[in-house]
């Protein structure tokens, strides 16, 4: 069965770094497209960043672009997201999510059919 396993979540002061990580299991992951979403309370699932298959193409929310970067290992099936110089509006819970053939848009959570557990992320000012 599909897994995806996030971990590299924590706590960080305002200006850090952490990279979190998501190794998926159960699928061809090099086929998959796969996606970083994240949720603060009371707020909907945003999509934060996507990866294709091959890694050639990849996807930013605007306020994400130029601090996080999204990339995949397919040899050892782990996507991965650096985030640099994080904000305390990036506190969320940081989900990994996968789709074999990805026709909605990348930062649609329902065009994702396999997700993992979440991993929580706070910055701290």
């Amino acid at each position: 069965r599909v897994q995806l396993v996030e971990s590299g979540g924590g706590s960080v002061q305002v200006g850090g770094s952490l990279r979190l990580s998501c190794a998926g299991s159960g699928y061809t992951f090099s086929s998959a497209t796969m996606g970083w979403f994240r949720q603060a309370p009371g707020k909907e699932r945003e999509g934060v960043a996507a990866i294709s298959g091959g890694g050639a193409k990849s996807y930013y929310t605007d306020s994400v672009k130029g601090r996080f970067t999204i990339s995949r290992d397919n040899a050892k099936s782990t996507v991965y997201l650096q985030m640099n110089s994080l904000k305390p509006e990036d506190t969320a819970v940081y989900y990994c999510a996968a789709v074999l053939r990805r026709s909605g848009e990348w930062n649609v959570w329902t065009s994702y059919g396999y997700w993992g557990q979440g991993t929580q992320v706070t910055v701290s000012s």
